[in-house]
């Protein structure tokens, strides 16, 4: 595992390519109006797993649990671990999230920490694969996200409406349109 993105000109950049899709998706469309606070005081922690078997994440996963609880949030306040080298397809990926969970539990995180999930194929229950609506999970790389619960709870406290969010997003991004979004996270 390492903070570091690949230093071969030829490699994909998994973390600037992540970095782009914050800056551009996350906080540029406001998909998730919470991210740009914790993002510009650089609370993000941004990891890159070189894990290449689920059992490999699985541990770096619950190594980054442990560091995120251990670590005061105004230093890293959420995590983000992109895995490009495992779980490349959606329904593995969806099947991992129950170990995602299980770890939580065996290190006694429940209500402290959470997993989010985002995924270059997304795709939410009952919906088409080119369904636009996916895109508000779709990440250019596999990517476990790690969000303390507290902190969760206290942007929603702060926000007027969070039900709001989702209708928002879905028409920020019909707006958008699939091949607004991809133009959007080009170079």
């Amino acid at each position: 595992m390492t903070d570091l993105p690949a230093l071969d000109a030829g490699a994909p950049d998994y973390l600037g390519d992540t970095r782009r899709w914050i800056e551009r998706a996350v906080i540029g469309l406001n998909l998730c109006p919470f991210a740009k606070a914790v993002y510009v005081k650089q609370q993000v922690r941004l990891v890159l797993s070189d894990a290449s078997t689920p059992e490999a994440l699985l541990e770096e996963l619950a190594e980054e649990l442990l560091r995120l609880r251990d670590t005061p949030a105004e230093e890293i306040d959420t995590t983000l671990i992109v895995h490009p080298f495992v779980l490349e397809d959606f329904l593995d990926y969806n099947d991992f999230l129950d170990n995602a969970d299980a770890a939580l539990d065996a290190l006694d995180l429940q209500g402290l920490l959470q997993v989010a999930s985002f995924h270059p194929q997304y795709q939410f229950a009952g919906t088409a694969p080119d369904d636009v609506g996916n895109f508000t999970n779709r990440s250019p790389w596999p990517t476990l996200h790690l969000l303390r619960e507290d902190s969760v709870e206290r942007a929603v406290a702060a926000f007027p409406d969070p039900d709001v969010i989702v209708e928002r997003n879905l028409e920020t991004l019909e707006k958008l349109g699939v091949e607004g979004w991809r133009k959007l996270l080009r170079d």
